[in-house]
């Protein structure tokens, strides 16, 4: 029985079988300080475009590693087309956000300036490496989109058409976000949550008006930005996302996300 993979990487380099790959000094010090791997264990790898390849471990030192892909295990395959449009929150909270907004599929994280933002300023790269992890956890194949912030009014000004925009509106004057989601036509969509000091009325009135809005409620209870942030993903991917897709199984076994 092949040898379950003990850790599940991205790389950016492109995996065929045979051609060597170099990991990053902070994989190669994760496989060898401390999952203990050596030469002739096996791991995943993933780069949003080849698919999954199971490769063998083949040099290790102290910084360096190389890795060998052997055999795909899953073709390269569409994804999740789901945005996550939010106002940028505390640090922990945000960090919570991205990363369980990766498991639930997000594509895109657009992060936009609101009346009522309290944080401004965001570490892409940090998030980057969140999602990074995530993605490496869930078993994705792909990884989510990190985009630059812009004003609220600049992006809807800018928004595709036909991309339904998921408004989850703390106002309590939207119907159920399962009501409202059961009567809108297939296609791409995305979320928008609002800050931690909810939206400006202006801000909300502006945006009911937009033709692709979609106002919802998210229930009787207050939410806090990440939790609504989770909330909608899931509502959405339940009803009319990829939550009717079968989980992918690997023949080797689950591996250890690289943390």
């Amino acid at each position: 029985m092949p040898q379950k993979p003990a850790a599940r990487l991205f790389v950016e380099t492109g995996l065929a079988a045979g051609a060597a790959v170099a990991l990053s000094p902070g994989q190669a010090h994760q496989l060898r300080a401390v999952l203990r791997l050596g030469p002739g264990d096996a791991v995943a790898l993933f780069n949003a475009r080849d698919g999954e390849w199971v490769a063998r471990i083949e040099t290790m030192a102290r910084g360096a590693c190389t890795v060998v892909p052997e055999q795909q295990t899953h073709a390269q395959e569409d994804e999740s087309d789901l945005w996550l449009v939010f106002a940028p929150i505390k640090r922990a909270r945000l960090d919570f956000m991205v990363e369980k907004a990766t498991e639930l599929g997000v594509s895109a994280f657009c992060p936009v300036i609101t009346a009522h933002t309290n944080v401004e300023r965001l570490n892409p790269d940090r998030l980057a490496a969140i999602a990074r992890e995530a993605a490496e956890q869930s078993e994705r194949l792909t990884l989510p989109e990190i985009r630059a912030v812009a004003p609220l009014s600049r992006l809807v000004a800018d928004w595709p058409a036909e991309r339904r925009l998921i408004l989850c509106d703390e106002s309590g004057t939207a119907p159920p976000a399962a009501a409202a989601l059961a009567e809108l036509p297939p296609g791409p969509r995305a979320v928008l949550v609002g800050p931690e000091g909810g939206f400006a009325e202006s801000e909300l009135d502006a945006l009911r008006k937009l033709p692709f809005v979609c106002p919802v409620g998210l229930g009787p209870r207050v939410l806090r930005s990440d939790t609504a942030a989770i909330a909608g993903l899931a509502v959405v991917q339940s009803l009319g996302g990829d939550w009717d897709a079968v989980r992918r199984r690997r023949l080797q076994g689950r591996a250890a996300p690289i943390r």
